[in-house]
């Protein structure tokens, strides 16, 4: 409508230009551009996920006469589409006229432009304003990001973090955060998003993370504060619901965990996490081949992510598709290197076949070789040994595991290989400090009620009834908890997204 009414004042203005009226032209002179109002509409089928159309109408202005918002908004929108190529050039268009344009030095690391090729457009800005030196380096430490060298990028990010300009900076923080938590060192990530968190009270960006590795390690009651918190500053964001959904997930409700993850999508259909969480949640309603879909998607966007990987395994494995996980499993492997989590990965796959099982003994040494700490590489071994009735070795994986951390899944193991050499008294202290770090480890509370049925069958069977009648009550406040989740009732709208 805004550019027909130009149209028609436009020639009303010539008329009137002809005859002398001054005030007329002065009007028409002040009217928004035909390409800022072809840029409104764009950003109006955006909001309406209309994607293809605000590509056209962008698309219908001359390169010549793009502003850098508008390269922006197209190099974003190619990216979004797959139209890699296209949103390169965009990418680079932006930074020819903006050179300090992070957004667009992200935009083309993420699309696998060398970080040499991206400093080489920002070096001469570099040069002529003072204090940029930081930049070079910025662009480095991404472009380790993107291509999934996690060491590097920790240390490239560490020694930017000690600069005074990026002192404190909230956004780096989150970055070294995910870096962390992409190598599998969780109790560093929650640290620094811990500390990101503690300079911006209102940061929304890598929350979504934040709260599953809370959820993963179960504290419950903590993401559920996070999740509040979270929707009281904006619930336009994909991050509290997810946020919301892994509580929901962790709690064994997954369907209420698959809504939530649908409306994160909803709200911003690249969100990972969101991806993740309802992959997962189909995953462990049975819904297989939809939880696939979800992942493949999640890899598609996140190519560097192994939890992405992770999932669609699992996925295969599910649905006995050894073969299929085996192929990715090894895809995985020579694509980003013989690290602790891509040996475990495709170890983990090996131990499904028996015939590959001394195979994955060999690859989970391996793993534990370069990362002795890393708990998915500790669990898997402790699993085989297991299967090999070798409980004296398993007990000594564990013990020298847990001496530098504390992990539920740890101590819950310990307890079992504890129970096989009937070291009763330690395997009850086990399954109760594996309680302690996580009061809705089911696997846990098994154990030691198996040994107190054991011991006093019953006595056991007065406490189990009023275990359960204590556990049903303890479901029925974590289903009225949740009222951010905005009417459960209409909950299945959702479930036929993305």
């Amino acid at each position: 409508m805004a550019l027909q009414q130009k149209k028609v004042l436009n020639k009303t203005s010539k008329v009137r230009t002809s005859t002398g009226g001054a005030a007329a032209n002065i009007q028409a002179q002040s009217l928004p551009s035909e390409i800022e109002v072809k840029y409104k509409i764009a950003e109006c089928y955006t909001i309406l996920k209309l994607d293809k159309d605000a590509i056209a109408v962008l698309d219908g202005i001359p390169s010549r006469q793009r502003t850098p918002k508008i390269n922006m908004m197209l190099a974003n929108l190619y990216r979004k589409a797959g139209q890699e190529r296209s949103a390169v050039t965009s990418y680079k268009e932006v930074l020819r006229q903006c050179p300090l344009a992070l957004d667009a030095i992200i935009g083309l690391l993420s699309l696998s432009v060398k970080g040499a090729e991206v400093a080489s457009m920002t070096m001469d800005v570099i040069q002529s304003l003072p204090n940029l030196d930081w930049l070079s380096v910025w662009i480095k430490a991404y472009a380790f990001i993107h291509a999934g060298d996690n060491q590097r990028a920790i240390n490239t990010i560490c020694s930017l973090e000690k600069k005074s300009l990026l002192r404190d900076n909230a956004d780096l923080l989150v970055s070294l955060a995910d870096v962390h938590f992409r190598a599998g060192d969780t109790k560093n990530a929650i640290l620094k998003f811990e500390q990101a968190q503690m300079l911006d009270p209102y940061l929304i960006k890598g929350m979504d993370v934040y709260g599953y590795l809370m959820a993963r390690e179960g504290h419950l009651e903590d993401v559920e504060v996070l999740g509040g918190r979270l929707f009281n500053i904006s619930d336009q964001h994909a991050e509290p619901w997810v946020i919301s959904g892994c509580h929901s997930f962790y709690s064994k409700r997954y369907s209420r965990a698959l809504y939530l993850g649908a409306k994160a999508i909803q709200l911003n259909s690249n969100s990972v996490q969101a991806l993740l969480l309802k992959g997962a949640a189909l995953r462990n309603m049975g819904r297989v081949q939809e939880a696939i879909i979800h992942f493949r998607e999640a890899m598609r966007l996140a190519p560097c992510r192994l939890d992405c990987y992770e999932g669609l395994i699992d996925c295969y494995l599910a649905s006995n598709g050894v073969r299929e996980a085996m192929g990715m499993a090894n895809n995985i492997y020579k694509t980003l290197g013989a690290n602790a989590q891509t040996l475990t990965i495709l170890a983990t796959v090996c131990l499904e076949d028996p015939v590959t099982q001394e195979k994955a003994k060999g690859l989970l040494d391996k793993a534990l070789a370069q990362r002795p700490d890393y708990t998915k590489a500790v669990v898997k071994k402790a699993e085989l040994l297991n299967r090999e009735q070798k409980y004296e070795e398993g007990i000594a994986l564990l013990r020298n595991a847990l001496a530098n951390q504390s992990d539920c899944v740890l101590h819950r193991m310990l307890g079992d290989f504890l129970v096989s050499v009937s070291d009763y008294q330690e395997a009850m202290d086990q399954y109760s400090i594996a309680l302690s770090l996580d009061p809705n480890d089911q696997k846990s509370l098994e154990g030691m009620q198996k040994m107190e049925k054991e011991e006093s069958p019953t006595d056991a069977t007065v406490e189990l009834d009023g275990d359960d009648m204590e556990g049903s009550g303890e479901d029925g406040d974590l289903e009225g908890s949740d009222s951010e989740a905005a009417q459960w009732a209409d909950q299945e709208q959702w479930f036929g997204m993305q």
